[in-house]
Parts: C-alpha cells; structure tokens; sequence
C-alpha cells in the first residue's frame, strides 16, 4: 500500500525513450508516483490546474507550439505553486533558478536515484514553504457497530467546516455507506464509483461531490451492497491523494471490518479516531484490533481513542477502559440521546442545529485540536471563540 505522503509527478516529455524510462525508474519505487505523462507542452497547463501534482518535470528540450523552456516560464507566471525540475543534456547547461521558475536541474544520463534524490527534495522544500500545513485524513474507526461512529465523523467534519477549515467527507464505508444512509442521499447520488478509474481529475471530483445542506461536501459510497465489490484500495489511494491536495481536512468515516479498502484508509490517515464505548464487546474488540495494528506494523501511535458516552459507564469500571487502552481516552464525549438523537434521525448535524449543547462543546473542542495544523499559519491558536460563532 502506498504511503499517504507520497509525491505525486507529473511528466512533460515528448521524446517516447526518455518517457519510457522514467517510468521503468518510478516503477521500481514507492515514494514517489507518476500521474501522467504529457507530451504537448501547449497543453500541459491545463492539466497540472487539473490534476494537482506535487512536481513537474519538464524536458527543457521539448519541441513543440510550446517549447521546454517557454513552458517553465509559463508555469512561473502562472504562481501555481508548484516545483519544477528541467531535463537538459550537459551540451545545455543549465542551473536552478527559482526566480525563472527552475526549481532543480537533472542532467541525461541520469539514474533512479539523481531522479528521486531531486523530486523529493524539492517536494520537501514546496511542503516547508507552503502557508497551510500538510492536509490531514482522520480516520473515525471502530472494530463494532453501533457506537456513534458514522455520526461522530459527520458532525466532526461540519465542525471542521465551522472553523473555516477546507473539509471533505468520505464515505468509507464501502458496503453499506453509513453516511450516504445517514444523510438520506438519493439512490441516484454520484459516488466514488463515478471516478474514472485511470486518472482522476479535479473536475472529475467537482462533478461527483455530495452537497449536504449543511455546506459540507461528501464523497459517498455506492447505494447499493453489491457495487461495493467494484470499489478497490488503489481506487480509493489515488482518490485520497487528490483529496489531499484539494482540501485541508479530510475526514473519513470508515467501514468495521478490517477489509483491503479500509486498511488502506486507516494506513493513508493521519490520525485514526478510534470510537470505544462502556460495552464489554466494543471493548474485546478494541483490544483484538490494537494487537492486530502492531503485529501489521500499523502504527498504534497515531491512534487517538475517543470515549463516546463517556458519562454513562453501564456498570464498567473506566479502569477497565484504561486497562484496554494502555492509556486514558484522548478525548471524551458525553452522551445527550434527545440532542443527538433526533439530529440524525433527520440528517442533520447536532453541532450546527444546536451549537450550545454540552456534546456540541465536547466535539468543537476535540474539532479544534484535530484541524490546528490544518489552518493557515496565521490562524493556529486563534479558533476558539470565532469557530463557536461560525459554527451557529
């Protein structure tokens, strides 16, 4: 399975050779993966505005309406933030020049490691200049139904989207599609089935996004139990790793069971919000799922537990819970059946239609933490009050 921070490149080559084997080279590795090979500079630009990718590699040499170089300009000029690395020969020296749009030069002949060595510093570079901080997938988890999971994730998001924060919802539950039925989204909705399943663009997902009423936007999953069986993991890596570039903040409420597609989501996650409940199953479970984690080499550290119902124990003692965990719960939300209630019974989110209810304050607060190092740097530390008002 793919990492979640590998380095999306684009190739602008119009020599079939050299194309050729650049890719021979990405094949051979992990971290970084080809989205496309171009070979009409005139048409490039509209490609990487669509596509997104995280480095452009241009032939300096590339013929055409549009030539090599007049194509870096263009990029330059058009601010769109994204390095570039030149191809040339030594009888074309040429040097890096970030004020000319030249991030980084690769002589030919050149092998896979001059190749990924460049393409992943400059990735680096881009990352640590940017304004916002890396996106960041939260995957809400549980190994037992019944436990808040579907609902916590979608009202999570609309608090996401209260604190001015770029956020998308994917229904990860690829069988039975909890937030599809959670919203009530007609059976004839788009879901990521609708994606191509060769390259997916940015307009490929403007078509295909769920608007709920509450302004958030949703990827949903198929209507019907069946089509799930389309669905596979590297669909949903290559969905996920356009998501990343589109928004700051991608939550995804995922299936139960430990399948191939939502192993892959809970590997691509940043943060794994693990639901546990005072219930003895739920909390069998939790402990099978963490000893399954570390022997897959999943790491538990980026697991963050969240206690829902956390004030009604049902007879458990908490020490139990800690004893399960390793560790107190990270975050705490407490039990208001007449708020939540009634909220998803009619798809509605409990933290828009009634912000002042204690499990609202309870979510904002687990919200903002989540989403901090998603906000523009300028606005970590400064989401408390606005981010209640927005939310109302």
């Amino acid at each position: 399975m793919p990492s979640a921070d590998q380095v999306r490149l684009l190739l602008v080559e119009d020599v079939p050779q050299v194309a050729q084997y650049v890719r021979g080279l990405l094949n051979a590795q992990t971290q970084v993966r080809l989205v496309d090979v171009i070979a009409d500079g005139s048409a490039a630009i509209g490609h990487i505005v669509e596509q997104r990718p995280d480095v452009i590699v241009i032939d300096g040499l590339l013929q055409g309406r549009v030539r090599g170089m007049q194509l870096v300009r263009m990029i330059h000029e058009a601010d769109l933030g994204i390095p570039v690395i030149v191809l040339t020969v030594p009888q074309h020296p040429l040097a890096p020049d970030p004020s000319k749009g030249i991030d980084e030069v690769l002589s030919m002949p050149f092998n896979g490691y001059d190749l990924m060595s460049r393409v992943i510093t400059v990735n680096k570079a881009a990352v640590a200049a940017a304004e916002h901080g890396p996106s960041q997938i939260a995957a809400v988890f549980s190994p037992k139904g019944g436990v808040g999971k579907t609902t916590i994730a979608f009202n999570l998001a609309c608090a996401a989207v209260g604190l001015g924060v770029r956020t998308v919802l994917v229904d990860g539950s690829i069988q039975f599609a909890d937030v599809r039925a959670l919203l009530r989204a007609p059976d004839n909705a788009p879901s990521i089935l609708d994606l191509p399943t060769d390259r997916i663009s940015e307009t490929d997902l403007a078509e295909v996004l769920y608007h709920d009423q509450s302004g958030l936007e949703i990827l949903l999953a198929p209507p019907r139990v069946e089509m799930s069986e389309m669905v596979i993991a590297r669909d949903v890596e290559k969905t996920l790793s356009l998501l990343r570039r589109l928004f700051d903040f991608i939550v995804v409420d995922t299936g139960v069971n430990l399948d191939e597609v939502t192993l892959g989501l809970l590997e691509q996650s940043d943060t794994i919000v693990q639901i546990v409940t005072y219930d003895g199953t739920t909390l069998r479970n939790t402990a099978a799922v963490i000893d399954a984690f570390k022997k897959i080499g999943l790491p538990v550290e980026k697991i963050r537990f969240l206690l829902n119902r956390a004030d009604a124990a049902a007879g458990i003692d908490p020490a139990d819970v800690r004893a399960v965990l390793g560790r107190d719960p990270d975050f705490r939300l407490r039990s208001e059946g007449q708020i939540v209630g009634p909220a998803s019974n009619q798809g509605r989110a409990f933290v828009l239609s009634d912000p002042d209810a204690g499990v609202s304050r309870d979510l904002l607060v687990i919200a903002r933490e989540l989403v901090e190092s998603s906000l523009p740097v300028a606005a970590r530390g400064g989401i408390g009050r606005p981010a209640a008002a927005a939310a109302r």
